[in-house]
């Protein structure tokens, strides 16, 4: 039997979910492969109770450091694997086995971090940007989340797009039952939950919000993730600029956000660049409008179950969200497909397609 070791490291973070998903999907698929997963001392008893039935071992090689380049290339080579998959780009680039890797997007080597050191970013994204191309001419195949990924990663790094394969993933139903915010029961809102790293675009949103509140004075805009610097950059900018109703929730629990999913009258999702845009189908799962930028991948995905607007024209955000949130015909035809299209995918999906890519290489 052939083994297969799945670089699990990423276990329990939100880039994480995509290979979470995967391993469990893998595993009920019964895979005829003998399946090894690498992951943190932190998620080995999780791993293990997930896939009882596959070898579960401990990395502790952190992505892109010294340790990672020597230890994990010394772990793997004890393995012995005849194939690897790397779920990320990270990965020892002297490793001289069978890989696939899947590449989520390109949006860290297109953007900076405004939180960390200027010099130590710019350096580390050099880096980034040598394993990204490295990794794509040394794996025996490449997998994407969408078609918009596909083609960009085949343009950038200069490989065949028939080397490239599209492995759409999925969203999940929060299970935990709703959990109400105290202080948004009452408020007509909006809302978006995640990073504010730049790309998300979170500035125009703002401005855009201030817009619509000259007509619309009772609405509240709701911003939900963890409280980190760019958070609080945000939050400090929007107060200088005296716009009113910005609520800054931190973080949130999974019924605490389910709750907004379903009480939101839209769910906005500004992004500049996505691989695949989870958090929109997480939404629609929830009866959430959506409301979404037209950059990248998230016309490919979310297709009819969205309305679309330049995320760099701050008047046409303000004026497309105002107009779902007038039309009830469009909210409610917005819903219904937003439901279809998020049922549409499937991790299950995913786990046979990444599956077919493995028989491929191997040659079964």
């Amino acid at each position: 039997m052939k083994k297969l070791v799945i670089d699990a490291r990423e276990s329990g973070t939100s880039t994480g979910r995509y290979v979470d998903k995967l391993i469990e999907h893998l595993y009920e698929l019964k895979s005829p492969y003998r399946v090894t997963v690498l992951t943190t001392s932190q998620r080995l008893e999780f791993m293990c109770k997930l896939v009882p039935r596959f070898e579960v071992i401990e990395s502790r090689y952190k992505e892109f450091t010294f340790a990672e380049q020597i230890g994990l290339l010394r772990q793997l080579q004890k393995i012995k694997p005849d194939l690897v998959h790397f779920p990320m780009i990270q990965q020892p680039i002297l490793y001289q086995g069978h890989v696939v890797t899947t590449m989520q997007d390109l949006t860290t080597v297109r953007f900076r971090n405004p939180s960390k050191n200027w010099l130590v970013f710019t350096l580390k994204q050099q880096v980034y940007k040598f394993v990204t191309y490295w990794a794509a001419h040394k794996s025996a195949r490449v997998m994407t989340p969408s078609e918009y990924v596909k083609a960009d990663v085949a343009r950038y790094t200069r490989i065949n797009s028939r080397k490239v394969t599209v492995t759409l993933e999925a969203a999940d139903a929060i299970s935990d039952p709703p959990e109400p915010i105290t202080e948004l029961e009452d408020k007509h809102f909006i809302m978006y939950v995640g990073r504010p790293q730049p790309h998300k675009n979170l500035e125009r949103l703002i401005e855009a919000f201030a817009i619509m509140r000259q007509t619309n004075p009772d609405l509240y805009l709701v911003l939900a993730g963890k409280r980190d610097v760019l958070y609080r950059r945000l939050r400090k900018r929007t107060e200088l600029l005296g716009i009113k109703h910005v609520l800054f929730t931190g973080f949130v629990s999974e019924g605490q956000l389910r709750w907004m999913y379903e009480h939101t009258a839209a769910y906005i999702f500004p992004s500049l660049s996505e691989g695949f845009g989870l958090p929109g189908l997480e939404a629609m799962m929830h009866s959430a409008p959506v409301v979404s930028s037209d950059a990248t991948c998230l016309p490919e995905i979310y297709k009819d179950a969205a309305v679309y607007f330049n995320p760099l024209d701050v008047a046409e955000i303000a004026s497309t969200i105002s107009n779902v949130l007038v039309d009830v015909h469009l909210r409610k035809h917005l819903v219904a497909r937003g439901k279809a299209v998020a049922g549409s995918y499937s991790w299950r999906r995913t786990a046979q397609q990444t599956l077919d890519v493995y028989k491929e290489v191997l040659g079964d």
